[in-house]
């Protein structure tokens, strides 16, 4: 077997297990247990293949690691990209904005986007603050920065993942 037929082959492999691997994290993150699982299970098949054909190879050359790694690197961003697609979770979106700016919360109403706020005190500058806080679909979460973001170039913006939500209403 030929060194860049061996090369191509370690580079897609690592492609798979680690796609595999970030899909993985990113489900057991949502509570998803038996799909993390089966996940999990695919991914070790996977890696103990390639690693131990990446570590059986007579031959002493640099591009095996190289292809090893680049594989590596490689599925970490598609795997990325393929969570972002396929798993869609809720997010909590916390915004610091000027006090006086109601067009930011009008546009969020206007969307059908449930908001709370929260005056705050600010003892940095005295400036008054509030605080926008609303939970979102990750599907919908570019266009309440879009609106958030027009309404106060300034604003401060939060977004965290939420694990689970109870009651309520999600746009």
């Amino acid at each position: 077997m030929s060194l860049f037929f061996v090369c191509i082959k370690i580079f897609f492999a690592r492609i798979l297990d680690v796609s595999i691997g970030t899909v993985r994290s990113n489900v057991m993150l949502h509570d998803k247990k038996i799909i993390a699982a089966l996940l999990a299970f695919l991914e070790t098949l996977l890696w103990f293949l390639v690693a131990r054909e990446a570590l059986m190879i007579d031959i002493s050359s640099f591009f095996i690691p190289i292809s090893y790694s680049l594989g590596y690197a490689s599925g970490t961003l598609i795997g990325s990209f393929i969570s972002s697609k396929i798993i869609h979770g809720v997010v909590m979106v916390q915004a610091i904005v000027s006090k006086n700016n109601e067009k930011v919360l009008k546009e969020l109403k206007a969307k059908e986007y449930l908001v709370s706020v929260i005056e705050l005190k600010n003892n940095f500058d005295g400036n008054p603050r509030m605080m926008i806080y609303l939970q979102v679909n990750s599907k919908t979460l570019k266009k309440v920065e879009k609106i958030i973001r027009r309404c106060d170039k300034d604003a401060f913006i939060a977004i965290s993942d939420t694990k689970k939500v109870m009651n309520g209403y999600i746009r």
